[in-house]
């Protein structure tokens, strides 16, 4: 990990259903940055999602309702206390 970067644990999986599209959306343990990735149901074979990642600062976006901050603090922390962040998820 970089100096600089900023590790965040994935707190949410869901899956569309009018679009091919699996949002992953990871997150710092104080529930305060998120970062959300959308990936096609194809780039997913073969690809391997870990509990958390490393993020440079200016990739991520500010978590702005308190609501899904406590949500999002709550799951990455419980994410953080039971992975190692390369586990596969």
């Amino acid at each position: 990990m970089a100096d600089d970067d900023i590790r965040l644990w994935l707190v949410e999986r869901s899956y569309g259903h009018d679009e091919d599209l699996v949002t992953l959306i990871f997150a710092t343990t104080d529930g305060e940055k998120q970062l959300k990735k959308q990936l096609s149901h194809n780039m997913l074979y073969g690809k391997t999602i870990t509990a958390a990642r490393e993020e440079k600062p200016e990739n991520l976006d500010e978590v702005k309702d308190e609501e899904t901050r406590g949500r999002y603090a709550s799951e990455a922390s419980r994410m953080a206390e039971k992975h190692d962040p390369d586990d596969e998820v």
